[in-house]
Parts: structure tokens; C-alpha cells; sequence
């Protein structure tokens, strides 16, 4: 039988906050499940980040409804990932805004991507069956776009690559709130299987140089001043920095990839095995890296048999082989 994925065993509810953190900006987070976004201006809503199904995307859209009634006009998407698209559906009259880069990655492999995560997160996917499909993007921007709700005055930057090739931002000039996406996490592993290791660091010296005084990343909970900002920031270049490094070392050793993964899970357990998600990461970021470190710089689309296929290969052998 196969080895389940590690994240098939997070069954547990999670506790859901939703806080206001500047005027009109809130932020909807749930013990380092996916986090959302939401800026209330005079004439309508802004939402971060639609969830992973519509069920989920409607407890987000409760909330707003606790504190405004007014439309929500636009769902942002930070990257292409299921997990964060596909909840969109729910927001029925607003339109969908992603990077030109994210509309190209859904159009590319946004379909293997719904399959394998479906496949992966059975707790973040409970009433998958209401999915009406792929999130299409309406508005389509290349390096920035900015937007008025009304009174309130919001970016959306496309900074560069790192945890995808579209990643995408909010910032919000006049508060100097920043959503990062999973450009940066708060206490949760940075998933890297799609990821740009080499261009995240200078992608988030980028947001670092925005100099947010608040800081809503991917995963974990909200950074309410500067220097925690920073720190978030910091600590997730760190990660990305160390897994490509040991990797790359790992490679030069002419190490294969189980060789590769035991290496550096000996090098980064111990600072990292208690981070959300890390077991059920690790895998992945250790495949992306050792195809990085041996010069595959487009990341291969994971597919369910691929997915597959590696957790066998890397947490499924027994001991020393």
C-alpha cells in the first residue's frame, strides 16, 4: 500500500480569526492553514486569496459580512495554486486579478495542480465537490497594478519569482500593510516544489525594501510591527537559502535524490521539524532543489503519479536504503 502523504493525517479543525489590522484591512487566519485577505473601502471589497473551495471561501465572505455589506468587487490571487484559487467561485459578482505570469501557470498545469493537491489535503478539500473548476483570471496585469476601492488606495506588485513563477503581493501604501502570500511564512514551512530558489531571496529583499509595518504572510499568524516584518522575512530567505545550499552540496557529492533528501533533513531538522506542514513539504522542497542544484531551472509539473512516486521513493523506504 502507499505511503500516505504526511498531510493526510491533519484532520484537526482549526481555529479561524478574523482581525482588523489597520483601517478597513483585516486579515482572516486559521492556525497556519491558507490565509486570506480583505480591505474594505468606500465602494467595495477586496479579497486575497480565495481559499481552497467555495465551503471555505464562504466562511471568509461570513466574516466580511459581519463588518461590511458592501460587494467584494475583486479576488486577488497571490499564485496558481489550488489551494488558494479555487474557492473563487463564492465571490459570484467580483473579478479575478493574477499576474500575467499566474494566468500562464493555470493555463499550463493548473490541472494537475488541482488533482494532486485535492489528493494531498483532504482536510483543506472537504466539499471539494462544489468546485466549479480552474480559477480563470478576468484582469491580468505584468509587474503591477494598482486599484481603488474607494478612498482606499491598494498595489498588487509581482515582484519577482520565488515560491512560484507568478507570485503576487498586496500592499497597501498608506498603512504599510503587506500580504505576502507564501513568499513569506510565519512559523510554517515554505513549500518549494514549484519554487524559483535561486531568485526568492532577492525577490524578497524586494518586500523587505517596502519596509511594511504589518505583515500577513502565506501561512502563520499576522506580523503586527516592523522588525517582526523583518524577521518573517528574513527567516523564510533563510530557509530557501539553506535548502539550496545543502542541496547543491549534497549534488557536487554526486549524491541521487534519496541521498540528497537525507542530507539535508540532517541539516535543517532540527531548526526547522516543528514548523506547520514541514513533513509533508520537506519531500518536495528536496526534489526542487536537488533539480535546481543539478541546473533543471524550469520546475517539472507535479502530477499525481509524480507525487506519488517521490513520497515513495523519499519517505516510503525503509531505514538506510
Amino acid at each position: 500500500m502507499p505511503t500516505p502523504f504526511a498531510s493526510s493525517a491533519d484532520l484537526s479543525s482549526k481555529t479561524i480569526t478574523f482581525e482588523a489590522i489597520a483601517e478597513g484591512v483585516y486579515a482572516f487566519t486559521a492556525e497556519g492553514d491558507p490565509n486570506t485577505g480583505v480591505v474594505v473601502g468606500e465602494n467595495s471589497v477586496l479579497v486575497f486569496d480565495a481559499q481552497a473551495t467555495p465551503g471555505l471561501a464562504e466562511n471568509v465572505l461570513s466574516a466580511i459580512r459581519d463588518v461590511t455589506s458592501l460587494p467584494v468587487h475583486y479576488v486577488v490571487l497571490s499564485h496558481y495554486h489550488a489551494v488558494r484559487t479555487l474557492g473563487a467561485s463564492a465571490f459570484s459578482k467580483a473579478r479575478v486579478v493574477a499576474s500575467k505570469a499566474t494566468d500562464q501557470l493555470i493555463m499550463e498545469r493548473g490541472a494537475q495542480d488541482m488533482e494532486s493537491e485535492l489528493r494531498r489535503f483532504p482536510r483543506l478539500f472537504e466539499g471539494a465537490e462544489r468546485i466549479t473548476g480552474l480559477t480563470h483570471p478576468g484582469i491580468l496585469f505584468d509587474e503591477s497594478l494598482t486599484l481603488d476601492l474607494g478612498n482606499k488606495r491598494v498595489e498588487i506588485i509581482h515582484p519577482g519569482a520565488g515560491h512560484t513563477g507568478g507570485d503576487t503581493v498586496l500592499w497597501i501604501p498608506e498603512e504599510k500593510v503587506l500580504f505576502s502570500g507564501d513568499l513569506v511564512e510565519n512559523g510554517a514551512t515554505p513549500y518549494c516544489g514549484d519554487a524559483y530558489l535561486h531568485l526568492w531571496p532577492d525577490t524578497l529583499s524586494q518586500l523587505a525594501e517596502l519596509g511594511p509595518e504589518k505583515l500577513v504572510p502565506g501561512r502563520g499568524s499576522v506580523l503586527k510591527n516592523s522588525d517582526a516584518a523583518q524577521q518573517a522575512i528574513e527567516s523564510t530567505r533563510r530557509f530557501v537559502s539553506r535548502l539550496l545550499c545543502y542541496s547543491s552540496e549534497a549534488v557536487d557529492q554526486k549524491k541521487g535524490l534519496s541521498a540528497v533528501y537525507r542530507y539535508v533533513r540532517k541539516k535543517m531538522d532540527q531548526d526547522y521539524g516543528n514548523w506547520v506542514i514541514y513533513e509533508h513539504c520537506m519531500p518536495f522542497n528536496v526534489s526542487r532543489a536537488f533539480d535546481e542544484a543539478s541546473e533543471v531551472n524550469h520546475p517539472e509539473v507535479w502530477t499525481s503519479e509524480r507525487d506519488q512516486k517521490m513520497w515513495q521513493l523519499l519517505e516510503g523506504q525503509e531505514p538506510g536504503k
